[in-house]
């Protein structure tokens, strides 16, 4: 399969960023998107709404249905899947990409941030698997797609962010638990992550003026697409790297993705500056 031409997919958090770069690409195959996401009114830190999303995703050739939703709210998920279901007719895809994000030490991260990056990424990455599983196990190529990295202990992935790589390591944990449950199911569970840094305007908030050293969300959804339209039944438990995808089709110009012409790309975290 090279298209996701009719497919449906529910993407959290695809409002901006990557989460919409997934959907616009989907989009020129001729994909549904159920678009969910919480920001219904812009922000002049983190432009784009749910409805901004849906009509560029139709624009470029998709069909969109906006929801407000916020995944930490079963309730809210729940009638999400409802009506996209309705709508579209089921499920063949859920991308989690929705996370939040706060690199800062133990004694530097607030409570309230902590929450919120557990019940972010751990929380509404579980619930949204749980509960678009039944649709997508009636789907002909059903994926999880997970943005979370691959897991590496090295203390230096903890030390000035136990809270965020614990929370991005557990999302990982459950595409692990996923691709082992699911394996004779022919669910395809896998995690994808970038090498270098992405430029979207979350990072900006994260780290000011970081955007200027990364990567457009193009290469990941460039990444997804490739992974997505893989036969579900044999593409199940790998934690891929964009670049390493995207090299094992044959590309390995990633220039058109940099931010900043002749500017060597930051590499993420959680990834080895030598990985190739």
């Amino acid at each position: 399969m090279t298209t996701l031409q009719g497919k449906t997919l529910f993407i959290t958090g695809a409002s901006r960023g990557i989460g919409k770069a997934i959907a616009l690409r989907a989009a020129r195959d001729g994909a549904n998107v159920i678009i969910a996401a919480k920001t219904t009114e812009p922000d002049p830190r983190l432009p784009g709404t749910i409805y901004s999303a849906a009509e560029e995703i139709r624009a470029a050739g998709g069909k969109a249905l906006p929801l407000q939703v916020d995944i930490r709210e079963d309730e809210q998920v729940i009638a999400a899947i409802e009506k996209g279901v309705a709508e579209f007719g089921g499920i063949d895809i859920l991308v989690n990409n929705a996370s939040a994000i706060s690199l800062t030490n133990v004694q530097s991260t607030s409570m309230k941030r902590f929450d919120l990056m557990m019940d972010i990424n751990v929380r509404g990455t579980f619930t949204c698997a749980k509960h678009c599983l039944p649709h997508l196990l009636q789907a002909s190529n059903p994926h999880i797609l997970t943005l979370s990295p691959p897991i590496d202990l090295n203390p230096k992935w903890f030390a000035r962010h136990a809270a965020y790589t614990t929370s991005k390591y557990a999302m990982s944990m459950i595409v692990q638990g996923l691709a082992a449950q699911l394996a004779e199911d022919g669910v395809g569970v896998n995690a994808l992550w970038p090498r270098t840094i992405i430029a979207t305007a979350a990072l900006n908030v994260a780290l000011p003026g970081g955007a200027q050293f990364g990567r457009t969300p193009e290469i990941m959804a460039d990444a997804a697409h490739l992974i997505l339209t893989r036969k579900s039944s044999a593409t199940n438990g790998n934690f891929f790297i964009d670049e390493d995808v995207l090299r094992d089709s044959g590309i390995t110009d990633f220039s058109r993705y940099q931010v900043t012409p002749g500017v060597e790309p930051m590499i993420d975290l959680f990834v080895e500056a030598g990985h190739d």
